[in-house]
């Protein structure tokens, strides 16, 4: 009993990593409502960035955050502003363009293969690293410290997302353009600057999750892939556009994942996770956690 409580909990920590990645997906969204599937390369972007600033100057891997968050904020303010912007202008009569779909895919790859040319096939993971291998030992059971970090910066994370769009003049402004763009304007709201914006945040909480993952995960030119197909299972079952939502979601595919081994084959909880995620397709699309409007 002690070792599924103890697999509870490490799912838990995971899970909560897991939600963080899903949560600038949702964020994006919840905005300019089109799904990014260049979502997991810009996570393997913050990846490499955080791993590069740990080593290039020997800060510890969780102060990388401040250089990450801004580097990956600007980074997805001006893909958006140079390469998705142009897309919504021309069709700015849709409310979810296929186009953009289309175009971050191809991000997606032109990110992929780019970091495969400069970075090369290898797994690079923190020599130096002081968090390697650390565990907390809690009544008996053995806690992963980095996702304990993890689960604690996911948290702060999602709550400083959730007062910036509750309780900021641009948080309220970016609601507005979620929930109609149009009225949104003829109110001086400029949606394409919050377009920018929100992009840039869904990138930078890309990043921060990037950070959390490099103290004990390998960084390959594909490693965006692995998240990429949990973040879009994890905002499906959290609900499209809800912030907490994606954490819970998170954490529910993370506890599958560590308790399902201890009863059947490790296979089998990648089935019941996929299983879940067409269930709650059929049962409530809106997603667990969903709600009849976006924020």
């Amino acid at each position: 009993m002690l070792y599924v409580l103890e697999d509870t909990i490490n799912g838990i920590l995971i899970g909560s990593i897991y939600g963080l990645t899903a949560l600038g997906l949702t964020v994006i969204f919840g905005v300019l409502k089109v799904i990014n599937f260049a979502h997991g390369s810009l996570l393997m972007v913050g990846m490499y960035t955080a791993y590069w600033a740990v080593v290039l100057t020997g800060i510890h891997p969780y102060l990388a955050l401040i250089i990450v968050a801004p580097v990956m904020y600007f980074f997805g303010y001006y893909l958006q502003n140079i390469i998705i912007k142009p897309i919504f202008k021309a069709e700015k009569d849709v409310r979810e363009p296929i186009t953009v779909i289309i175009v971050t895919t191809g991000v997606w790859y032109v990110l992929d293969n780019l970091s495969l040319l400069i970075f090369g096939p290898q797994y690079r993971t923190l020599q130096d690293n002081p968090l390697r291998g650390k565990m907390l030992e809690f009544a008996g059971m053995m806690l992963s410290i980095p996702k304990f970090w993890g689960f604690v910066i996911a948290i702060v994370t999602a709550a400083a997302v959730y007062w910036f769009f509750q309780k900021t003049r641009m948080g309220r402004a970016i609601r507005a353009t979620s929930l109609d763009r149009e009225s949104a304007s003829l109110m001086g709201i400029n949606q394409y600057r919050i377009y920018n914006v929100a992009f840039g945040i869904g990138t930078a909480i890309a990043g921060i999750a990037g950070v959390t993952l490099v103290p004990f995960y390998n960084v390959f030119p594909s490693v965006g892939v692995l998240f990429d197909i949990k973040g879009f299972i994890i905002v499906v079952l959290g609900g499209l556009g809800s912030i907490g939502g994606a954490i819970l979601g998170g954490i529910i595919v993370g506890v599958i994942e560590s308790v399902g081994p201890q009863f059947m084959a490790a296979t089998w909880t990648e089935a019941i996770v996929y299983g879940l995620f067409l269930m709650v397709l059929f049962v409530k699309p809106s997603g667990l956690f969903g709600v009849k409007y976006d924020w």
